[in-house]
């Protein structure tokens, strides 16, 4: 990680500025939160992808982290010796994955998730060698519709069968809701989990996610653990949902302005390679802090459009900061964030997990 001492005003562009004091608040915040309703806090690392942010996390009180992919997950425990305890919410096939997450098992802590039979028995046939068990956990479809079994008979099912399978120790339940679902799962855990206590099987955790619903945790208080992510950066999307304001965003995209060719339309050094073409229910690409009357409304591989009703009042060379739809995607975007504290950038941090997606 460089050390530098840059003006955000000189910067080379387009650049991705991550404002460290911003991040720590947000994650005191919920934190905060979290041990107020006795949730231990499990932060997906897939929004930063930054073993230093993930150190950030833990020494504020999580208990580990939460990776999606095995390749990930490998990363970040090589780039901190603080990270001790992942868990990937991912079902895991093929034998080369299965190969290293047994070498990553013998260095951490690890959990996996599963949600049907092919992913328990090759788990097994895999680690019924390894010298401990792997901790498996059963992924629970709570309103989200993506992975997870539909029915809390189906999860008491697979914690039977991960219970029984050789090198497999039954971790608990997790789930992925959809914002606003608390009540769901509250009422699908609550079942499954006297459904597996009742045949003899302990539930050690049961752990649910999601930035948009975080501050609602605890209106479903089987939860034991939970899994935020965005949250340490926020965006456009999170802002838009009222769950954050714009100097909560820690995360912007620096850029400058190329060409004013009209007297409502400016362009910038930064398109779809720098921002994120996610809309998420959005109109435009993105927010400029400061100029509510501006739109983003075209993105093309390195140029950005800006629009405005009235005249755009901006001249060629101006740089701005622009607050993305969608943090995660613009962090696996490029190489390296710039970090900004008190006000100016002081490092240079390269994206540690960027491109782990196997």
């Amino acid at each position: 990680m460089d050390k530098v001492q840059t003006s955000i005003r000189t910067a080379n562009t387009p650049a991705v500025l991550v404002d460290l004091d911003i991040a720590r608040r947000n994650i005191e915040r919920f934190q905060a939160y979290a041990e107020t309703h006795g949730l231990k806090v499990r932060p997906h690392i897939k929004t930063h992808k930054l073993p230093a942010i993930a150190e950030m996390q833990l020494r504020a009180g999580a208990i580990g982290i939460t990776c999606q992919k095995v390749s990930e997950a490998q990363a970040m425990v090589d780039g901190s010796p603080e990270i001790r305890d992942v868990l990937i919410t991912y079902n895991i096939l093929g034998t080369e994955k299965l190969d290293h997450l047994a070498a990553l098992a013998r260095k951490v802590t690890l959990s996996v998730v599963a949600d049907n039979e092919t992913v328990i028995d090759g788990l097994s046939e895999k680690f019924a060698s390894e010298p401990a068990p792997l901790t498996v956990l059963v992924e629970c479809n709570t309103g989200a519709d993506r992975c997870g079994v539909p029915t809390p008979e189906a999860a008491a099912a697979l914690a039977q069968r991960i219970a029984n399978a050789p090198g497999l120790k039954f971790g608990g339940l997790m789930t992925y809701p959809p914002a606003g679902g608390a009540g769901a799962v509250e009422a699908f855990m609550t079942r499954a989990k006297a459904l597996i206590e009742a045949s003899g099987i302990a539930v050690p955790v049961i752990t649910s996610g999601g930035t948009p619903s975080m501050m609602d945790a605890a209106e479903a208080p089987v939860t034991t653990e939970y899994r935020p992510g965005t949250y340490v950066y926020n965006d456009r999307s999170l802002v838009s949902r009222g769950v954050c304001g714009w100097d909560d965003c820690a995360l912007t995209v620096l850029a400058t302005v190329v060409s004013v060719p009209s007297a409502n339309r400016a362009i910038i050094d930064a398109g779809s390679k720098t921002q994120t073409s996610d809309l998420l229910g959005l109109t435009g690409y993105g927010h400029v802090l400061g100029r509510d009357d501006i739109a983003i409304d075209q993105l093309s591989e390195e140029h950005g459009r800006l629009v405005s009703q009235g005249p755009i009042d901006l001249k060629v060379g101006d740089k701005l900061r622009i607050v993305p739809n969608h943090a995660c995607v613009v962090t696996n975007m490029v190489d390296a964030v710039h970090i900004v504290e008190n006000g100016a950038i002081s490092a240079v941090w390269p994206v540690t997990a960027r491109g782990r997606i196997v």
